[in-house]
């Protein structure tokens, strides 16, 4: 019992841990410490790499096809729609179960604006469920250089 009880409150103390994290930085320089600024535009935008491998399709549903139907029939409209610009879309070639995309905001609240808005718009819900594909999901944070093309 003690065990369990143990377990149980380092679990809890964990995901306390976990959720009082602070979001990853992005956007200008003016945005960042001093540790991450010294190479960043102050005009840089928030940039977002999300990799999404979606697991095979089970009987003709999921997978990587119904993931590039849900992004190509509205998912990426949605996400502009709420604000954010939607840079580009790959398809990994040494994994093909894997969707990469990338993401812009003026900042980390912009983003995170984005993303709150995105959840709960009842066409993604709808779409969501039309599409179900379960995935993994790897994301990255970041912020253009001040020698980068792209701000």
């Amino acid at each position: 019992m003690k065990i369990i009880v143990g377990f149980l409150a380092s679990a809890l103390l964990a995901c306390t841990a976990m959720a009082q994290e602070a979001p990853q930085p992005c956007g200008p320089a003016g945005d960042l410490s001093d540790s991450l600024s010294k190479n960043v535009s102050e005009e840089a935008r928030c940039f977002e790499l999300r990799m999404y491998t979606a697991e095979e399709a089970v009987e003709g549903k999921g997978g990587i096809d119904d993931l590039h139907q849900r992004f190509r029939e509205l998912e990426i409209a949605l996400f502009e729609k709420h604000g954010a610009e939607v840079i580009a879309a790959w398809q990994r070639l040494d994994n093909p179960n894997t969707l990469v995309w990338m993401l812009a905001y003026k900042d980390r609240a912009h983003r995170d604006q984005v993303f709150s808005d995105f959840a709960q718009d009842p066409e993604w819900i709808a779409l969501r469920a039309k599409y179900p594909v379960p995935l993994s999901i790897e994301a990255y944070m970041m912020s253009s250089t001040d020698y980068s093309n792209l701000k």
